[in-house]
């Protein structure tokens, strides 16, 4: 059997195959080796009685994910997921690699991934041509949810929300300033916590000071990554990949129209493609 797994900070998709079918399935928290040690990944695991049951049936694993980005810590993340499946041959790439295959497979393309992080970048075919993005939630990640979060828990604390999403966001929320505060810079996974506002971006989605939110935060993305892009690497087809380009796909075609960008693909679910790929 052969299992494929996509994962960002925030949630670990999982899907195992027998003769190019699915047979099994499940999501669990983000397993990024930046920001999750192998105690935490390991427990996560042994949570999944799917992936108890199927351990050592499983030969090879493909996975994908945030934070995988230098060969140090693809290393890391194959050596921990090793101790949990013993019998397998495991690669991991990060999962830019991973939203590159899903979008292009063997062609040349624009990737831009837009999820509980965001990145872009040229792929060539085979691999994603180096770049300077991909800073994480501090320093980048704009567009994503755990950028449209932060933009959230401001506008919420500085009392700039307008009066009936500050109330809607009270009732669901059930937070305040300095619990806001704690969670941020006290508590382990901060970013987990960022994106864990997607959820409301969605169930407000036609407010217009989300939408508003949404634009503002894919138009930096296109000003930061996907422009300097296309600029080094004309004539490309586009790609968008991830939860945040899937679920908002009318207001990033909204903003891409605004740029002169014609996007080829939007995939919210990469890991059928890779599913697809890797298990025939």
């Amino acid at each position: 059997m052969v299992a494929v797994v996509y994962s960002g900070s925030k949630a670990a998709h999982w899907k195992i195959a027998r003769e190019g079918k699915t047979v099994a399935e499940c999501t669990m928290p983000g397993i990024n080796p930046c920001h999750n040690n192998e105690k935490t990944i390991l427990d996560a695991l042994n949570k999944k009685s799917i992936l108890i049951n199927n351990a050592e049936r499983i030969k090879k694993i493909y996975v994908f994910a945030s934070g995988a980005s230098s060969e140090a810590r693809s290393r890391e993340l194959a050596l921990i997921l090793s101790k949990f499946f013993k019998y397998s041959e495991i690669t991991v790439k990060d999962d830019l690699y991973g939203a590159a295959v899903a979008a292009c497979y063997n062609n040349s393309g624009i990737v831009a991934v837009l999820g509980s992080g965001s990145n872009c970048a040229y792929f060539n075919g085979t691999i994603p041509k180096q770049n300077n993005f991909g800073l994480g939630f501090i320093l980048g990640d704009e567009g994503s949810s755990i950028h449209l979060g932060k933009t959230l828990l401001k506008k919420f604390i500085q009392g700039k929300l307008p009066k009936d999403l500050h109330k809607a966001f009270t009732q669901k929320s059930n937070l305040d300033r300095p619990l806001i505060l704690e969670k941020i810079y006290r508590k382990p996974m901060p970013e987990q916590f960022l994106s864990s506002f997607f959820d409301f971006f969605v169930e407000h989605r036609s407010h217009p000071a989300i939408q508003e939110m949404i634009d503002q935060g894919f138009d930096q993305f296109m000003k930061t990554y996907l422009l300097p892009t296309i600029k080094a690497y004309p004539e490309q087809e586009i790609h968008f990949i991830g939860s945040v380009a899937g679920q908002f796909e009318d207001r990033l075609l909204t903003v891409a129209e605004k740029h002169n960008i014609n996007i080829t693909t939007i995939i919210k679910e990469p890991i059928y493609n890779l599913l697809n790929y890797y298990s025939n």
